[in-house]
């Protein structure tokens, strides 16, 4: 079976295993810890309330959509570890949590993303999730790092992933619109899954 309907089966599993010994997949997510990497020097877009388009969810998206949910988690570790030791962290010193984070993101898009017919309700429940992710994560790592409160610290940052969920789920559907034919002509998709994004 290419496709799965859920991701709670073991098929689902046992293929997102096998993506590890794939060396197209392992180059792919190579490439997209690269794209990381280059959508990280493109500025920030303010939209308002304080809240910015950033571009790297593009780049994990993508490759939870193709890798799975096992190659992802692995993508997230080396793509975080690697970003932090080539940009310095920014000044900051490391922190695992933002480590788990972006694992933990790249497989919840993955579970909605990968080896499935794209909607857009999946893209925007992938969306939700990994932004709620982000302010729940997010704020408990600061309040551990710089001990400000955690409910002040996450009601801003829920504030500004509201504002930004609408663009970003637009984003990723165009992007996958545009992407998914080429991706399946390159069999880093099955032919099984539909190039036509549906509600």
């Amino acid at each position: 079976m290419k496709i799965f309907k859920s991701p709670f089966s073991a098929g689902f599993w046992a293929q997102s295993v096998q993506e590890l010994k794939d060396l197209r997949k392992l180059c792919f997510a190579a490439l997209m810890i690269a794209l990381c990497f280059v959508l990280g020097t493109i500025p920030s877009v303010p939209i308002f309330g304080g809240a910015k388009i950033t571009w790297g969810f593009l780049a994990r998206s993508t490759c939870a959509l193709v890798c799975g949910p096992v190659l992802g988690v692995v993508f997230g570790f080396a793509e975080d570890i690697l970003s932090f030791f080539i940009t310095g962290g920014g000044g900051y010193p490391f922190f695992p949590g933002y480590t788990l984070t972006t694992m933990l993101g790249v497989f919840i898009y993955s579970m909605f993303l990968y080896r499935t017919k794209i909607t857009v309700r999946k893209v925007f429940l992938a969306k939700l999730l990994t932004n709620i992710e982000n302010v729940l994560l997010g704020a408990l790592w600061m309040s551990i790092l710089s001990g400000k409160a955690w409910v002040a610290t996450a009601t801003a940052s829920a504030v500004k992933n509201l504002i930004l969920l609408p663009v970003q789920t637009a984003l990723l559907v165009v992007l996958f619109t545009a992407f998914l034919p080429a991706l399946r002509r390159t069999k880093l998709i099955p032919q099984e899954v539909p190039t036509k994004i549906t509600w």
